[in-house]
């Protein structure tokens, strides 16, 4: 056996362990199904996870953040059904959740991402507020996704060399639109990476997850990876709806405005790294085994880096095995912390040579947000 078949099995029996235990809801927390507990609520439509409680590779599925545009559904899959239609199609589908299960399968271990995560440092740090669910950090987690590439229900329905791009909708109808959508271009339907997931960390995927088939676009801002997922409208020509021309687009003096959008549609996420401890932390004073995540989507992460003056000088922090393709990278450092308010920081650098900025332009929706965040710690 392969040292890299070796390690596959290992991270497949960690995802038996990461799925978790999901509960029953109370009346309460009727929006979503899993113990609402553990998290930072938003409203009804936004569970916020801890990062201090991630502790591994692999999200448990039951402190994996949530974000909805509805409330969680409950989808009878007897009569579930996905359509695949469009100008950019020959033949016309009508898939039952059997005939997905029985085509050709892939798994893909990646993070997944809110596009706003982290949106509330725009306020906290940059002293301007962006329009906006105020996520901290929570709004990511990592999973093992398994499901069909995209790019085999898109040959079974004849996708044609015209095919521009898709819009990918959700079944959850009391969302935006009737539906919540975006559109893909066709390049990222056809990676093999793109799928149409039904199982998460080694269980089949969880009612708030997208049960019974959801998208996973690895890399992208998470609305791209439509839940519940109903249809796919595949077009000969550029589609525009709300989730690409006013939402889920950086609007701003440096965000020149493309196609029909206000701004710069957000697509790829950005790099980032953040510490697994409470925001604010408190810690006793002498040695500590810090440790956190880093995530990009370019490339694997190659270098964590940590700092106790505000970013005036760095030191190497250990990266952590395994490195993959669209996972978050853990990572490790050793910190004497004396008595006082301190403050940590961390930049992540991928192997295509991206690095954390020292600033970002505003957006008016607060996406992307990826500073090193300047972690307050009380030594005491």
């Amino acid at each position: 056996m392969t040292h890299d078949r070796r390690r596959f099995l290992q991270l497949l029996a960690m995802a038996s362990i990461a799925q978790g235990c999901e509960m029953s809801t109370s009346e309460e927390d009727a929006a979503f199904f899993k113990d609402t507990t553990p998290f930072i609520m938003h409203g009804n439509t936004s569970l916020e996870a801890r990062v201090e409680n991630q502790s591994g590779f692999l999200t448990p599925t039951d402190r994996f953040f949530v974000r909805n545009n509805d409330r969680s559904l409950d989808i009878d899959v007897s009569t579930y059904r996905l359509t695949v239609s469009g100008d950019a199609v020959a033949h016309p589908l009508s898939l039952t959740y059997d005939d997905l299960l029985a085509m050709p399968s892939r798994t893909v271990f990646s993070y997944l991402e809110c596009g706003g995560n982290q949106r509330a440092f725009f306020s906290t740090l940059l002293g301007r507020s962006a329009i906006g669910t105020q996520w901290g950090r929570g709004g990511v987690g990592m999973a093992v996704w398994t499901g069909v590439p995209l790019v085999e229900v898109l040959t079974q329905a004849g996708v044609s060399e015209a095919a521009y791009a898709l819009q990918l909708i959700g079944l959850d109808s009391g969302a935006p639109e009737g539906g919540f959508r975006r559109p893909l271009p066709i390049a990222k339907a056809l990676d093999p990476d793109t799928i149409l997931a039904y199982r998460m960390n080694g269980a089949f995927l969880p009612r708030d997850h997208g049960f019974p088939i959801r998208a996973l676009v690895p890399g992208w801002v998470g609305s791209s990876s439509i839940k519940w997922l109903g249809a796919i409208e595949v077009s000969s020509e550029a589609i525009w709806s709300r989730n690409n021309t006013t939402s889920y687009v950086l609007i701003g003096d440096d965000y020149p405005p493309e196609g029909e959008a206000q701004g710069q549609v957000a697509t790829t996420q950005s790099i980032k790294s953040t510490l697994e401890l409470p925001w604010p932390a408190q810690l006793a004073p002498g040695t500590h085994r810090i440790r956190g995540y880093a995530h990009s989507p370019h490339a694997p992460v190659a270098r964590v880096e940590w700092s106790t003056d505000d970013g005036q000088s760095w030191q190497d922090a250990t990266v952590l095995d395994p490195v993959m393709q669209y996972a978050w990278a853990r990572f490790e450092f050793s910190w004497q912390a004396a008595a006082g308010n301190r403050r940590l920081m961390t930049r992540a650098t991928d192997l295509a040579g991206h690095t954390q900025p020292e600033a970002v332009p505003f957006n008016e929706k607060g996406y992307l947000f990826n500073m090193p965040l300047p972690h307050p710690v009380t030594v005491a």
